[in-house]
């Protein structure tokens, strides 16, 4: 039987991954000097991380290197088990190349070995999502051939859709100007972004306040679930509980039986959007363009 294994940037709950035998590799973060693991929250608490970008504290990131992706990849190649990586956005992290320059690694020296790399083009609840598909289709009888062509025909389905309260941090991370950022901030306009066809965040549009920016990201979940309305919809966020659950709200007045799941983003991402940010992650009938 293959392992589907992913990273701390799926953002799914630590039990789901361990009740479904799926492992998972680390991010890092920095903050204030200090160097953190990316594990979920277990040796540093997402709240405190939470407190300290919502008084501006500005983190910085370190993508999972080659190294670690070989030695990570080794503790399965050793014990002959087929594995799938299904991994953070390479359209915004370096970490899904380094994941593949791994693979050739170890197939140099071992061209047996059963390592598979699927770039979900997709980041925190949006990766979480596509690895739950990767473990119904696991579950459903599918082989490793079978999972990898069912990502390369439908991965692109994914719907993301996010909002930040805060501009800062966007322009920190280069997504947005300064001065976008600046008078944004000033007319209190809160973006509307998704993740382009090749992974990479992109503005969609101007929202005049936080209130309908969270409706129109239940509205993006309600329209594309279409026929669908029984399959799993996350919604994410760095630490604004109360937004998402508005959210999550507004989606089940719509569709009252919505399979609703709220979790934390982790670090990585959290440093670039800041405190605040509301994600959406639902599967749609055609593939986002």
């Amino acid at each position: 039987m293959y392992r589907i294994i992913t990273d701390s940037e799926c953002d799914l709950p630590v039990e789901f991954l361990k009740t479904n035998n799926v492992d998972a590799i680390y991010f890092h973060t920095e903050i204030e000097g200090q160097e953190l693991v990316n594990d979920f929250g277990k040796s540093y608490p997402l709240t405190k991380f939470y407190e300290q970008i919502k008084a501006g504290v500005l983190p910085t990131t370190t993508q999972v290197n080659i190294g670690e992706y070989t030695e990570f990849f080794k503790k399965y190649v050793e014990k002959d088990i087929p594995i799938v990586y299904v991994g953070f956005s390479g359209g915004l992290s370096g970490s899904m190349s380094s994941a593949r320059q791994a693979r050739e690694i170890i197939l140099e020296d071992n061209p047996h070995a059963h390592i598979r790399i699927v770039d979900t083009l997709a980041a925190s609840g949006g990766e979480g999502r596509l690895v739950l598909e990767a473990v119904r289709l696991q579950k459903s009888g599918a082989s490793l051939d079978e999972l990898v062509k069912w990502f390369d025909q439908n991965k692109l389905r994914l719907q993301q859709w996010f909002t930040v309260d805060n501009l800062t941090y966007l322009y920190h991370g280069g997504r947005i100007s300064r001065a976008s950022a600046t008078l944004g901030t000033l007319l209190k306009v809160k973006p509307l972004l998704d993740v382009d066809p090749s992974g990479k965040l992109r503005f969609v549009s101007k929202i005049r306040t936080r209130k309908r920016s969270l409706i129109t990201l239940a509205e993006k979940v309600v329209s594309a679930m279409k026929n669908d309305l029984d399959q799993p919809i996350i919604i994410t966020t760095s630490g604004d509980w109360e937004a998402a659950d508005f959210v999550k709200q507004h989606i089940l007045n719509r569709v009252s039986n919505a399979d609703v799941q709220i979790n934390p983003i982790g670090m990585t991402i959290s440093s670039h959007t800041g405190f605040g940010c509301v994600a959406v992650f639902v599967m749609g009938t055609e593939n986002r363009k």
